[in-house]
């Protein structure tokens, strides 16, 4: 049996995956909306893992919305040390995937209880069918 599914949108935070973080440095409407209302209930949390990071991350200038929305107190990147590492690895190896950066945000969101803001919503579900998704 799995775990029970989470709000409509969690008190505790969200985790984002690269489509999110993409979608925030475009301004997309859908993610400017669903960021506002967290804000609008305060005390939202978010996540974003170094490996989600690092897929969108390009340095360039067009990308100063995603560079402000890191700088904000209620966003934690989430570094990819050697024991998550090791987990992204063994969650891989059990889903028949190589898709670490999706491993790394699935753990990720696993660990902070949260849902995950994403654009790829089969891929995560087949890491995790229970987790709580919000599809862009």
């Amino acid at each position: 049996m799995g775990r029970p599914r989470a709000r409509s949108v969690p008190e505790a935070g969200l985790t984002l995956d690269t489509g999110a973080l993409i979608a925030i440095e475009r301004g997309d409407g859908r993610m400017v909306a669903l960021l506002d209302r967290l804000a609008a209930r305060g005390g939202a949390r978010f996540a974003v893992p170094a490996a989600a990071l690092a897929q969108a991350w390009r340095g360039a200038p067009r990308q100063v919305r995603l560079a402000r929305f890191l700088a904000l107190p209620e966003v934690e990147v989430v570094p990819l040390d050697e024991p998550a590492a090791r987990a992204v690895g063994v969650l891989c190896g059990a889903a028949q995937t190589a898709d670490v950066v999706d491993a790394a945000v699935v753990l990720c969101a696993r660990e902070r209880q949260h849902r995950v803001v994403t654009s790829d919503p089969d891929d995560l579900g087949r890491l995790d069918p229970t987790l709580g998704l919000i599809a862009l």
